[in-house]
């Protein structure tokens, strides 16, 4: 292995300093959780008259340990070492501050999903059980580091999302309120996405780049497809383009491939053709069939 070290460079990292922990930020992310859904993520209740006690003290404890993992992400960005812990202490707390800005927003969200799915029992169930909920809670935490040019935490935090629920949402994207995705598996929503207010998707919605070939070239391009107000995407869409834009009020149907704009109150279908399915016997061995 040693020998390995040697002869294979690029995927080691010697003599540098540490990154981020991503159990660290596990466990700071299911405390940020906690904080932005009282009462919902932890083993025993928690009253009124303790919150204030309980809410300070959880505060404190993420306040310290998010501290330490945004200045390893600093030194990452090549901040002198003084200087990274000093900005760090500053974009904890701006980050922290926004936390009942977050909850605005999450509030929108938990009232899309209850009132946009007539199987929900309550805003409780949609908040302890729905993926979504954790899905876009996290990302709306992120988006506020991404903001805040914190590198390498805000991508560990949705990715970690995205292992528990199936839903991927890079933190660079901006989604507006009210926002609901229904099942949410396989639902896929790129960095310089733009969502607006109202928006429900359903499962294995892509909404994506049209092409990565340029590599790096294309960082900081806008690459990723706009959804207006109002629109409803249907279940194994896909929408492509950076220059694509879902005018407010349409409808995409299921099943949906899209590679360029629609206008407002637009309704998109799949419509079938004829599909002519040769046997294999009419057309020699290439196959069992040809469609």
């Amino acid at each position: 292995m040693i020998a390995s070290y040697a002869r294979v460079g690029g995927i080691n990292r010697l003599d540098e300093t540490n990154l981020p922990s991503k159990s660290a930020i596990t466990v700071i992310t299911e405390d940020l959780l906690r904080l932005l859904f009282p009462g919902f993520f932890t083993d025993n209740p928690i009253h009124s008259y303790d919150v204030k006690m309980v809410t300070a003290n959880l505060m404190d404890a993420v306040k310290g340990r998010l501290e330490d993992e945004i200045y390893k992400s600093l030194l990452y960005s090549k901040h002198d070492a003084a200087a990274a812990r000093t900005e760090a202490a500053d974009i904890t707390c701006k980050f922290l501050t926004r936390l009942p800005a977050i909850r605005e927003l999450l509030q929108t969200d938990a009232e899309a999903a209850f009132n946009g799915d007539p199987a929900a029992l309550s805003k409780d169930e949609v908040i302890v059980a729905y993926p979504f909920i954790e899905g876009i809670a996290v990302q709306r935490l992120a988006h506020e580091l991404y903001r805040l040019g914190v590198a390498l935490i805000p991508r560990i935090m949705t990715e970690w999302a995205h292992s528990r629920t199936g839903i991927d949402i890079h933190p660079g994207a901006k989604i507006g309120s009210h926002f609901f995705i229904d099942h949410g598996t396989g639902t896929v929503i790129g960095e310089t996405c733009e969502i607006g207010n109202r928006v429900k998707l359903y499962q294995n919605v892509s909404l994506v780049a049209r092409s990565l070939a340029a590599g790096q070239a294309l960082k900081g391009v806008k690459r990723h497809p706009t959804v207006e107000d109002n629109v409803t995407i249907y279940a194994g869409v896909t929408i492509i383009g950076g220059e694509t834009v879902i005018g407010a009020g349409s409808t995409i149907g299921a099943n949906v491939f899209l590679l360029h704009s629609v206008p407002p109150n637009s309704l998109v279908v799949y419509e079938e053709v004829n599909v002519k399915v040769t046997p294999k016997k009419e057309r020699g061995d290439r196959g069992d069939f040809q469609i």
